[in-house]
């Protein structure tokens, strides 16, 4: 199980992402994970890659976290002083109150890292949670732990032997590859549909419970008749109802199962992955119904359409009018424009690559307007990159010499 915060915003009461064509109607494969696990003996595997039992499409997100900050550095010992004392106070809620914690100030300003599995060309394992990735650009972080995604068994489809599953410790580095356009042997086909909820409907690839995200995988329940482990692929719709859910399959024949977090309310939650925009993390009390449409001839964008990461680059306009063009450097964190943007409305969590934003203005300390480049505008809160945690941001006018710009100073972003 993964957890993590992610959170997002304000939309229309109909809200469906537009993606190229080629998307849902190419007939391919190429968008499931692939690549060679080579194992500490030199054994190699080479074939569609899952991730444990959740992530196998190039969209799906990697995450890990950011031991150190090295943006820290650019800070003046007074930038340093302000921020930390910002990041050290918190006010009761009993009273007004405002106290000054106690803690390691260096390590207060460390990072989670995303990004989607596309953008990734190599990842190495030098210890138990430290690994070694490297982007296409190539790009090489040093990551440790912050989610399952370290530590996992990584699957593989080998094309000789079947799924073999790789015990971490067993593995030494994985190079991802161009997934062949039709692959010889394969986990399952995608879930695709449109997911309704309290705000409004979304459409795409789903994820269900958080895991669940091919038809071979398996809706568990129970009935008054016994327990049921139904393939995914054979169901036409699940509706949240009372205690349970009502599970039509695509023969007709229907089912209300209970008893189970993939049916009652201990589900982590139904994500949508929209590529060319980001996903969406729905709430199981904003679940309404899903329908799953028929299966998509394409599983994704290819390998190959995720391009070299770019460095974040754009102009910064202050509170006082000024304006900075330059590199950006968002949060004294996100750098490269592969990495992840959170925020959420109410309880529907929003995962936004920073290649699909146009503009980002802070409203007030709780909220921040970000306009997309298909020209959606959304008004997003309830996490660090777009309240007033936010730890600021960097524009480098010259190349060695950043300019510091504290968060509540910003009047709005353009990246280029």
């Amino acid at each position: 199980m993964k957890i993590k915060a992610y959170h997002y915003l304000l939309l229309p009461a109909v809200f469906i992402f537009l993606t190229a064509p080629l998307v849902l109607f190419g007939q391919s494969d190429e968008g499931f994970i692939y690549g060679k696990v080579t194992t500490i003996d030199d054994d190699t595997y080479t074939g569609a890659i899952r991730w444990g039992k959740e992530e196998i499409y190039w969209f799906d997100m990697f995450n890990s976290s950011k031991p150190k900050n090295k943006n820290l550095k650019y800070l003046s010992a007074e930038n340093r002083n302000d921020l930390n004392r910002d990041k050290g106070r918190w006010s009761s809620k009993w009273t007004n109150i405002v106290v000054q914690s106690r803690w390691n100030w260096n390590s207060s300003h460390t990072h989670s890292f995303a990004c989607n599995f596309g953008d990734i060309a190599s990842l190495e394992i030098v210890g138990w949670d430290k690994i070694e990735l490297t982007l296409k650009n190539g790009e090489i972080l040093d990551l440790d732990g912050g989610s399952n995604d370290i530590g996992t068994k990584i699957r593989v489809y080998d094309n000789d032997l079947g799924i073999v599953d790789l015990r971490w410790s067993r593995v030494e580095k994985i190079v991802f590859m161009d997934t062949p356009k039709k692959l010889e042997s394969k986990f399952g086909e995608p879930l695709y549909g449109t997911v309704a909820t309290d705000g409004g409907d979304f459409t795409g690839f789903v994820q269900w419970d958080h895991d669940e995200r091919i038809s071979t995988d398996k809706l568990d329940g129970d009935n008054a008749d016994g327990d049921m482990s139904i393939e995914f692929g054979k169901i036409k719709s699940i509706e949240r109802d009372g205690r349970g859910s009502r599970v039509v399959l695509k023969s007709g024949r229907d089912f209300y199962l209970t008893g189970s977090n993939d049916v009652n309310g201990e589900n982590r939650g139904i994500i949508v992955n929209m590529p060319g925009v980001g996903r969406v993390d729905i709430e199981w009390r904003d679940f309404r119904k899903v329908t799953f449409t028929n299966t998509p001839k394409n599983a994704g964008p290819a390998y190959a359409s995720y391009k070299s990461p770019n460095e974040l680059s754009g102009k910064i306009i202050t509170e006082d009018g000024s304006s900075f063009t330059g590199r950006i450097i968002y949060d004294l964190d996100e750098a490269y424009d592969c990495e992840i943007l959170q925020g959420n409305e109410d309880d529907i969590a929003y995962l936004i690559p920073f290649r699909n934003i146009k503009k980002i203005h802070p409203k007030n300390y709780s909220y921040t307007r970000v306009e997309l480049n298909n020209g959606k505008k959304l008004m997003l809160s309830d996490s660090q990159d777009v309240t007033e945690k936010n730890d600021g941001v960097l524009v480098f006018t010259d190349k060695n010499d950043p300019t510091y710009i504290p968060w509540d100073e910003v009047d709005e972003i353009i990246f280029d």
